[in-house]
């Protein structure tokens, strides 16, 4: 055969399209919605290259229209959850023994079928499944999406041309092993980009994995499927599964073979994973790689300095892009006294022309929550903050399930800092906002810091440089990624890796070369041309 040391294309971001009145993009986008939404569809689990129809059916509603039924999936139980280790088993040799540039190309042409034939339809079963505006799909389902796959993509060629120092007389290089056994991937619902990461990102570096996505992000992970299908990923390297988190659990985390997890999910979940992982860890052939990113309590904070308009700017996107389902979204406010009577103008005039509603019509900037059980839990914080004491709600506070899930958009200003919203995740269009006395800014740094268990995201907002340094250096871990004057939210593949540690996660940056070293297991070789013959060392002669 020829060989050759090969180079990827280097990657770009991949541009924004507008969806502007009178593109072809949004004649195309608003076409295939109409087409996915009359389709009806069935969705299968795929396992060995196999579509699996159970006949036990759970239906499909937009969140936003939950009178409607856009089609159903097959729910699995404990025996197909065995049937997609078994498969990724009988995948792994093949797959892992497949040259890396051949693995890759895979992946660069999937990149390229969602940069054009695939981009409409994920970003539309986006849109209909997960109540995302035209724009929030756009940035997550085709660009970010499309990101992932081409820069991870170089990040293992990277990997692979990372190599050890040889003396004279010998060869050393490293080998970039995939791990020993099967990886176990658990999507969320809130990022389409998210749930085709995880378990291709391991897959790059030649691992097999058992995805088990969301249940209400299935409709989008199903043309995962298919894209990756098409691209020519071999049967059995990635098996999706419709199965219950608890019986998943207990065949997975018991099996030997179980080599990593790549989980986007709550903390509470990911420290039960974490547990019974090191409960059974006699029983697995490697210590397995556990990798999650879990949420956060992300914050703005405004030095007196700041620029009121890119304050209440910051907080109405940051806060309510995507109804504040995104584990970056700004949460809580620290807001100084001289500024707040400005930011707060803005603020309310910004919710106030708001248009909210379904997905379809492109003038909606708010959207549905998830499902009923994310509707509820917000409500019942809205009308709990109605009614304590030293709680004002100065934007939204209604809510509305006639049609669909729908959180007006609510800005709660409270006078102790401590109160549960501004400690405790939502995962909706609630912002809370401490107003603090302006000469207390130090003070209030060390509040910021102390407030949460989660160090996902946080943004400082001033004029001052010495008050940026000041904060940067104060709030050093209290967030993973960290803004200096914009909103914390939208990172970038290949710019700002994503992740962060405390009780959101491993902070094993997605978007980075780090994500892609936690799914090899690295074997270094030594080779000498010349070995010795003779035991002895110069030492030990007599002169």
């Amino acid at each position: 055969m020829s060989n050759g040391i090969f180079n990827i294309p280097t990657p770009v971001n991949e541009p924004n399209l507008t969806y502007a009145p009178g593109t072809s993009e949004r004649a195309t986008l608003k076409a295939t919605l109409k087409q996915m939404k009359a389709e009806k569809a069935d969705l299968p689990m795929f396992i060995g290259g196999k579509e699996i129809r159970t006949g036990e059916r759970a239906e499909i509603r937009p969140p936003h229209e939950i009178n409607y039924v856009l089609g159903h999936y097959h729910k699995g139980n404990a025996s197909h959850v065995k049937q997609a280790i078994a498969a990724a088993m009988r995948a792994k040799k093949n797959w892992e023994s497949l040259s890396w540039e051949n693995r890759a190309s895979i992946f660069l042409k999937a990149a390229d079928l969602l940069a054009s034939k695939y981009r409409a339809r994920i970003n539309a079963a986006t849109m209909l499944c997960q109540s995302k505006n035209v724009f929030q799909a756009e940035i997550d389902s085709a660009c970010e999406f499309i990101d992932f796959l081409r820069f991870n993509v170089k990040f293992a060629e990277q990997i692979y041309h990372m190599q050890p120092e040889s003396m004279k007389g010998m060869w050393n290089r490293s080998e970039w092993r995939p791990l020993e056994g099967f990886v176990f991937a658990i999507t969320p619902f809130n990022f389409t980009s998210i749930a085709g990461n995880l378990p291709t990102s391991a897959a790059i570096m030649g691992n097999t994995v058992v995805w088990k996505p969301a249940h209400t992000q299935i409709y989008s992970a199903w043309v995962i499927m298919d894209l990756l299908r098409e691209a020519g990923l071999p049967d059995g390297v990635i098996n999706l599964l419709y199965t219950g988190g608890r019986e998943t659990g207990e065949i997975v985390f018991n099996h030997p073979d179980f080599a990593g997890i790549h989980f986007t999910g709550s903390t509470g979940v990911f420290q039960g994973f974490w547990k019974t992982i090191g409960e059974n860890i006699a029983k697995y052939k490697s210590y397995p790689r556990i990798v999650g990113e879990t949420g956060g309590k992300d914050f703005v904070l405004a030095h007196p300095s700041a620029d009121a308009a890119a304050v209440a700017t910051a907080l109405s996107r940051g806060a309510f892009e995507y109804q504040g389902q995104k584990c970056s979204a700004a949460s809580r406010a620290y807001i100084p006294s001289n500024l707040w009577k400005e930011v707060k103008s803005r603020l309310v005039t910004d919710i106030e022309s708001f248009r909210m509603g379904g997905v379809e019509d492109f003038r909606n900037f708010i959207n549905a929550v998830i499902d009923e059980a994310s509707f509820t839990g917000l409500a019942g914080y809205i009308d709990r903050a109605k009614k304590d004491k030293g709680v004002k709600i100065i934007a939204g506070g209604t809510y509305d399930m006639s049609r669909g899930y729908f959180i007006n958009p609510t800005v709660l200003e409270v006078k102790d800092p401590m109160y549960t919203t501004m400690c405790t995740e939502l995962f909706g269009p609630v912002l809370t906002v401490y107003v603090y006395d302006e000469s207390k800014f130090n003070q209030t740094l060390d509040l910021v810091d102390s407030t949460s268990n989660y160090a996902l995201t946080g943004a400082i907002f001033s004029q001052d440089r010495n008050a940026v340094d000041m904060a940067t250096k104060k709030l050093v871990n209290s967030a993973g990624n960290f803004y200096i004057n914009d909103k914390p939210t939208g990172a970038v593949v290949g710019q700002q890796p994503f992740g962060g540690a405390r009780g959101s996660g491993t902070n094993d940056k997605a978007g980075s070369m780090i994500n892609l070293l936690r799914w090899v297991s690295p074997r270094t070789i030594k080779e000498t041309f010349n070995p010795p013959t003779d035991y002895r060392y110069p030492f030990m002669s007599e002169q």
